[in-house]
């Protein structure tokens, strides 16, 4: 293996990453060119409304520009959080089905493997063998990661100062999975700084430049790929998975600058402005979409002894969100200056809702360094007395700000409540879309209908079996209808589970629990989006017949353990 190249600036990362690694796969007949190009671009703990198209202030031209010459989907859904979202993304499954029904600790179960299962293909597979050009660049997340035995073992690795190889099996690489060029972490958490687990193709990125900065870093190698798949005859599916805006809370000051007083009037007012907004964009129906309850709405923004700390840290927020649209904006310009803007498939979406984890009760270890490469201490104070958006502190937004991020819904990432499942998702496709520019559509839909969607529009082929394992169905819906400005109805059902908490959903009705409380409740989505008023006592033998379903679903996608095991 050749020693890792120093680099001198972040173009000279992407440029790597575009010429880097390269592997032999035998490709099928090349079918015509005018099949479309196609883009996934996908946020990480991005809020439903922090977009402008979706209702939010922050500064989002180029996401808004998809929206208006594309189309907005109002009931999308995803799994809940980062790695089974991606999971059930890349392989058209439930996300058990794909391996991945926690994290990615590895677990001696089907549906826990901690990555994605040889009995399951993705996207870039599936492309791939259908003559198209495959890459990616971002976050990964959906493999084992090799950490080590002991904490002062693992710190060092973190902070880069001992390298212990791989970041988990090579097998499970995105290069072992259908991709022709990577350039990402492998691992979830990053200091977008100077993040760890960065590879180009296999092979580790040892330094990066002193302006580093991880969000520009991923989309310049997109646009990278993007030109130089120009040159070729061939379609090509690019995978842009971005870390922003997940915690920590890391920023380049010009970006946070632009937000620097933004927040200073607090949640309330933040969060009414933007449902307002949302109502009178057309996204939301009032009479059926009521603005639930801030959470733990006792506290008024005038008597919070932490408002200053509280409105940086949203400001940072922002400011990655704003700098990850800047990045977007790269890539579409890249797409106009080739001439492959209007034959190129962009999808947009958020993982899960916005966290509320606050990251600093974790501290260091596992994938949280607690020094940066020079020797700086990283702060995980809990008392606010740090600052949001540097290298030497790692903070999160907290509840309050993700129930705002998610409004108009209540809760947040990991559980099945709206606002931890709920995405905005944008396409856009010149082309490819005959609905009205900057409509809305009501399918529906998932992220496993990528599967589907691609599958149908490039002529690929779904197997049911590849490199001679057996390949479940898919459980995805093709999105092509929707793209005519025909509703097709999406998923009749759908269903959930993640360390505890669940939901099914059957037309409009939706049942679902917490995660640290099994307690049903029931929901009527046709007039209850926001989930506010409890039915179940009204109607049993409706939650019989959702409780049913869902025991039903979890039995036959892996949810439970195999029969005679035990938890």
């Amino acid at each position: 293996m050749k020693k890792p190249l120093l680099f001198l600036s972040v173009f000279a990362v992407g440029l790597l990453a575009f010429t880097g690694f390269k592997k032999k796969q035998k490709i099928s007949k090349v079918l015509p060119v005018s099949r479309p190009n196609i883009i996934v671009i996908l946020a990480d703990d991005m809020g439903f409304s922090d977009a402008g198209c979706y209702g939010g202030e922050i500064h989002t031209p180029n996401i808004d520009y998809l929206a208006r010459n594309g189309i907005r989907y109002t009931q999308f859904y995803n799994t809940s959080r980062c790695c089974p979202t991606r999971a059930s993304l890349l392989t058209g499954l439930y996300n058990q089905q794909a391996g991945i029904g926690k994290m990615t600790d590895a677990e001696d179960e089907p549906g826990y493997l901690g990555h994605i299962t040889e009995n399951a293909v993705t996207l870039a597979e599936v492309l791939r063998s259908a003559g198209y050009h495959t890459a990616m660049s971002g976050k990964w997340h959906v493999s084992n990661t090799n950490a080590q035995p002991g904490r002062q073992e693992q710190l060092a690795w973190l902070n880069h100062q001992k390298d212990y190889g791989d970041f988990s099996p090579i097998s499970q690489y995105p290069t072992s999975r259908g991709f022709e060029k990577y350039f990402g972490t492998i691992w979830g958490v990053v200091d977008y700084f100077d993040p760890f687990s960065l590879v180009s193709g296999t092979r580790p990125i040892k330094s990066v430049p002193k302006d580093y900065y991880h969000t520009d870093a991923i989309n310049d190698t997109a646009v990278a790929y993007i030109k130089g798949y120009a040159k070729s005859d061939r379609p090509f599916f690019l995978y842009v998975a971005e870390n922003a805006p997940h915690w920590p809370l890391m920023a380049k000051p010009k970006d946070i600058a632009r937000y620097r007083d933004t927040y200073k009037e607090g949640w309330d007012v933040i969060r009414k402005a933007r449902y307002e907004k949302m109502v009178k964009l057309g996204l939301i129906d009032p009479a059926k979409t009521e603005l639930s309850e801030r959470w733990h709405d006792n506290l008024k923004w005038e008597n919070n002894p932490d408002k200053e700390w509280d409105a940086r840290a949203m400001a940072v927020h922002a400011a990655m969100i704003d700098c990850m649209d800047q990045g977007i904006g790269r890539i579409i310009d890249a797409l106009r200056q080739t001439g492959q803007l209007d034959n190129t498939l962009i999808v947009f979406l958020s993982d899960n809702g916005a966290s509320a984890e606050n990251c600093a009760a974790y501290g260091p270890g596992f994938d949280r360094p607690d020094e940066t490469r020079d020797g700086q201490k990283i702060s995980y104070s809990l008392k606010k007395d740090n600052e949001p958006g540097t290298a030497t502190a790692y903070t999160s937004i907290g509840q309050r700000w993700a129930n705002v991020a998610n409004t108009p819904y209540q809760y947040w990432k990991a559980e099945s409540y709206e606002g931890g499942i709920h995405t905005p998702m944008i396409a856009f496709w010149p082309k490819g879309i005959s609905a009205g520019k900057g409509s809305f559509s009501d399918q529906v839909g998932h992220v496993m209908d990528f599967m589907n969607t691609f599958t149908e529009i490039s002529g690929a082929k779904y197997p049911a079996t590849y490199k001679g394992h057996v390949i479940p169905p898919g459980t995805g819906v093709s999105l092509v209808s929707s793209f005519k400005g025909k509703l097709s109805g999406g998923h009749a059902d759908l269903f959930n589970e993640h360390f505890g908490a669940r939901y099914a959903r059957s037309g409009d009705w939706k049942l679902v629990s917490m995660s640290n409380d099994s307690t049903w409740h029931l929901f009527n989505l046709a007039t209850d989006k926001t989930e506010t008023t409890d039915l179940k006592a009204k109607y049993p033998e409706k939650v019989k017949q959702l409780e049913d379903l869902w025991h039903k679903w979890a039995y036959t996608h892996q949810v439970f353990p195999k029969p005679g095991k035990k938890n």
